[in-house]
């Protein structure tokens, strides 16, 4: 245990010199030889035994990405390397390669400064090198080259050194051209394209351990001659010895990449949008310990002793255990239980962690991958752009009813660890939607249900939820109640677009003192008397009372309401939720007696007026719809733009940005499914595309009622549609 600990205080005392600090990522294409690498830096820096390096896959944490061999979720560790007489802490996070897991990529590059991408020498650039790229380049994190495998190209392809030359060259021009393509619109940047005089290339092997570069070649005198004679002769173990790979990588991490102190300046103008000539952004830009606390959280891990972990980059000040901090978009503040940085895949906690570090935080119970956390309320920086949206959802429920609470907890706790992912609970139906990036996103999900938590759970077809909408102002409608004598007379009447938004973004809700809540809705465009009767919001749908004087509806009140919600919430097309209407209540006659007007008489009563209103104001239903944006070279364009129109979308831009073309459109959710291998295969898997999603369009008539009865049957609903709603 000695050598650990003297490890981690060498950290800590590194820790608190952003100069001798770097932080960087490990990207590229599946099954080029990350995670291995990440490994060799390892049992480099001493962390993990040279021997097993290499086998022991250390960064893959989880059993199922031992079995599938992939990364599936981004690994953190933190070692030191000496570099040109000092020491220095190196903060390296293993990202996974699988386009599936994008997020995580993305993620991953918020934290760190440097991108090392790692090519496989047979395969060349692929198209996920392409997509890592483009997001490390698109955070500001700069990129040096490593090109992996390259033993197979003397063992397997018998390349004499001439051959393997141009080989390689072909994959620098390669990525070359990838950079200067994305990186030339970029004002901050100067030439960022990697080379193997400037030393900003590496080649060797992960697996077998050694690794050559122009500055190691002149360290140790070994060229590519005595690399293939040593290769040939079977001389792995003596390669490794002469030009280990740790040593190669490492330096070229020291040299090349950029420290917080270079970094951050280039960095926070383009992941933060808030005031420049501020304290704060000068405290962020010159990596100040002294300043306040900014975290921007990159990823929550869930520790099944320490409960959940917030890792992320710290911008500016020190994280100490005990401290009170805000958390974005968050009401109150978090109290920080401990604090720490990663040796291999453990966490070691630590007294405090100064800016320019990557940390791991206990105790931060609202933060999610992407929040920033902070000692003062700020402006929060960018939300991460995936490159992928949730596109496919599909009901999760637990086989046994038991289960249910398990169920719930773990599903809450995914959405936290992933924000690419999106829960839906319905405690009503025990059904649960959740919606992730693709087929295997979800598979991986259920799967960890039943391997880490021991639910098993069975998963229904990709499903899509409407919603339904009043399309005109309605007639006054009156709704009885079984015993009749309790009337209730209401109209329908559909919310503007910007009424809607107010609602959506909290600026108008009923926690806010009344007189905001008014100004908010007038400044929205809703006329000053209405505003004065709001009685309720629900979702986006508002309750008017605009009755005067009637006895005993204040005490009536909250049962109306409850009849409205229930009538919102099932909408009366096919029970999917109904938004974006303005409900009035004109009149009511009530009974005297409480007896006559309680809950089984006033319920129903509100709740056949709303609907009846809702009918006559023509409800409609709503299909979602995503933006699509797909990047592609030239030659493949017309195939991508053929995906979007054959899926009752429209192409709405084409334009040429930097070495590709861009498309963008939108089209119904439900008409996605499956776009994921469809474009891939259209295009032969060189697009990179993301999709968000584009809220609710009202459905083409045509397809109105068939869809109605699908869900109707699905719901188990009566198939005949009410009389009134002949209109569709």
């Amino acid at each position: 245990m000695g050598r650990r600990k003297k490890i981690v205080q060498e950290c800590e005392r590194l820790m608190g010199n952003p100069e001798h600090i770097r932080n960087i990522a490990i990207a590229a294409h599946v099954d080029h030889g990350k995670t291995t690498l990440s490994d060799n830096l390892l049992a480099g820096a001493g962390m993990i035994s040279d021997d097993t390096a290499g086998q022991q896959l250390a960064m893959d944490t989880e059993d199922d990405e031992q079995e599938r061999g992939i990364t599936i979720d981004a690994a953190n560790v933190s070692m030191t390397h000496e570099y040109d007489g000092t020491n220095h802490l190196i903060n390296l996070i293993d990202t996974p390669g699988h386009v599936d897991f994008g997020g995580d990529v993305t993620r991953a590059m918020r934290a760190v400064d440097g991108a090392l991408v790692v090519v496989d020498a047979v395969e060349g650039a692929m198209p996920q090198t392409e997509t890592v790229l483009r997001q490390a380049l698109r955070e500001g994190v700069k990129p040096a080259l490593f090109i992996n495998k390259v033993d197979r190209l003397i063992s397997e392809l018998q390349e004499g050194p001439q051959e393997m030359q141009e080989r390689l060259l072909k994959v620098i021009k390669d990525v070359n051209d990838l950079i200067q393509g994305m990186t030339e619109e970029m004002d901050d940047v100067d030439d960022w394209t990697v080379s193997v005089e400037g030393g900003t290339v590496g080649f060797g092997s992960a697996l077998y351990k050694w690794g050559v570069s122009m500055p190691s070649m002149q360290r140790t005198g070994m060229d590519f001659g005595d690399i293939i004679d040593l290769e040939q002769a079977d001389k792995r173990q003596e390669l490794h010895e002469r030009t280990p790979l740790s040593d190669v990588v490492l330096d070229m991490v020291c040299e090349h990449f950029p420290n917080p102190v270079n970094a951050q300046p280039r960095r926070i103008p383009r992941i933060w949008r808030g005031d420049a000539e501020s304290d704060l952004a000068e405290q962020m830009r010159v990596v100040d310990e002294d300043g306040e606390v900014v975290l921007m959280a990159t990823d929550i891990s869930m520790d099944p002793h320490a409960g959940e972990i917030a890792s992320g980059r710290v911008f500016s000040g020190t994280l100490e255990k005990g401290q009170e901090l805000y958390v974005s978009g968050v009401a109150g503040k978090n109290r920080v239980q401990s604090v720490g940085i990663y040796m291999g895949g453990e966490r070691e906690e630590v007294e405090k962690v100064p800016a320019g570090n990557i940390a791991a935080v206990t105790g931060l119970r609202d933060a999610i991958a992407g929040s920033t956390v902070s000692s003062i309320e700020m402006t929060p920086f960018e939300s991460i752009e995936h490159i992928s949206e949730p596109v496919i959802t599909k009901s999760v429920e637990a086989k046994t009813m038991d289960d249910l609470p398990k169920l719930i907890e773990a599903l809450r706790q995914f959405s936290k660890e992933d924000p690419t992912i999106q829960i839906d609970i319905n405690e009503d139906t025990g059904e649960h939607l959740i919606s992730g990036q693709g087929e295997l996103h979800l598979e991986v999900i259920t799967q960890r249900m039943e391997a880490n938590q021991g639910i098993p759970v069975n998963t229904g077809e990709p499903i899509v939820v409407y919603r339904e909408a009043v399309q005109r102002a309605s007639d006054q409608v009156e709704g009885i109640s079984p015993n009749r004598h309790n009337r209730f007379y209401i109209t329908a009447e559909p919310l503007t677009e910007e009424l809607i938004q107010t609602i959506q973004l909290g600026e108008a809700s009923m926690d806010m003192p009344e007189l905001e809540r008014r100004e908010a809705l007038q400044e929205a465009g809703l006329d000053k008397d209405t505003s004065q009767n709001v009685e309720h919001i629900h979702g986006t749908n508002i309750l008017i009372d605009d009755t005067k004087g009637i006895q005993h509806l204040n005490e009536t009140m909250e049962l109306v309401i409850e009849g409205l919600e229930e009538a919102l919430d099932n909408g009366p097309l096919a029970n999917e939720p109904v938004q974006g209407t303005l409900i009035r209540l004109h009149d009511a006659k009530l009974h005297e007696d409480t007896i006559h007007r309680g809950p089984a008489q006033v319920i129903p009563a509100t709740r056949e007026a709303v609907h009846r209103s809702l009918i006559d104001g023509h409800i409609k239903l709503l299909e979602p719809m995503q933006d699509v944006r797909i990047d592609v070279p030239n030659d493949h364009m017309g195939a991508a733009s053929g995906e979007i129109q054959g899926r009752r979308g429209r192409v709405d831009d084409m334009y040429q940005e930097g070495d590709l073309m861009v498309v963008e459109g939108i089209a119904p959710v439900e008409e996605m499914i499956g776009f994921s291998s469809d474009i891939r295969s259209a295009t032969e898997g060189r697009a990179a595309w993301n999709t968000e999603n584009a809220g609710f369009e009202v459905m083409s008539n045509s397809l109105q009622r068939e869809t109605i009865m699908e869900i109707r049957e699905r719901k188990g609903m009566k198939l005949e549609l009410p009389q009134s709603i002949d209109y569709i």
